[in-house]
């Protein structure tokens, strides 16, 4: 989705705001917290901070030359992040925090992915470690902004909020039409992208639909 120059600084700024938060999380958990499996399946909370430094060290082309190189792009996301997770928890820290100005935006979806990707994963990770995720309402409204556009892209096929409409308490906002899901922006982002944990946070006729969609 298009975006001004003003609110491109914006997300960059929030999405900048969001790695160094993971940056400190990471270099305080002990071992057996980075090896909790997070949310997103098949990754523990290690491996996917390891895919937060991919986003920017090996970025969009880099996603896609390894997708062909394992015949499928999530594979090859998979196999980099794998790859960066051998690092240690410390060097995985640093270099989120150097890279925390890193100004990406991959063709068509544009910064807001990157915000998306870095409020989910964070939830992904602090969840299973039974740490609060409370994420600036504003943030989490324009990734709702995101995902529930024509430009979304690769977190899941856009019919899966067909018929649907998303209310956030926190800000009031509405996306979409048809019955009704009612929660804090934060369940509502999850929720859409797949984790099944912030249903319990969520109301409303269209909750049964999505979570039939999701099995």
């Amino acid at each position: 989705m298009r975006l001004s120059p003003e609110e491109r600084e914006w997300v960059f700024a929030a999405v900048a705001d969001e790695r160094r938060s993971i940056a400190n999380l990471v270099e305080g958990l002990d071992d057996a917290q980075l090896a909790t499996p997070s949310l997103c399946a098949g990754w523990d909370v290690k491996t996917v901070a390891a895919h937060l430094v991919s986003d920017f060290t090996d970025g969009f082309w880099g996603f896609l030359a390894s997708g062909v190189r394992h015949v499928n792009i999530d594979r090859g996301i998979d196999a980099l992040a794998r790859r960066h997770a051998q690092a240690t928890a410390a060097e995985i820290a640093a270099t989120l925090r150097s890279g925390a100005d890193n100004r990406l935006s991959p063709p068509i979806t544009g910064p807001l992915s990157s915000l998306t990707d870095v409020l989910v994963h964070g939830a992904d990770m602090r969840i299973p470690l039974g740490l609060p995720h409370q994420p600036d309402a504003q943030y989490v409204a324009r990734v709702l902004d995101f995902l529930t556009s024509r430009t979304q892209l690769g977190f899941f096929p856009h019919r899966r909020l067909r018929g649907i409409a998303l209310h956030d308490e926190d800000t009031g906002r509405t996306w979409g039409d048809g019955q009704a899901i009612t929660g804090p922006g934060v369940a509502l982002m999850l929720a859409v992208c797949g984790r099944t944990v912030a249903f319990d946070r969520l109301s409303g006729p269209g909750v049964s639909v999505l979570r039939s969609r999701l099995a």
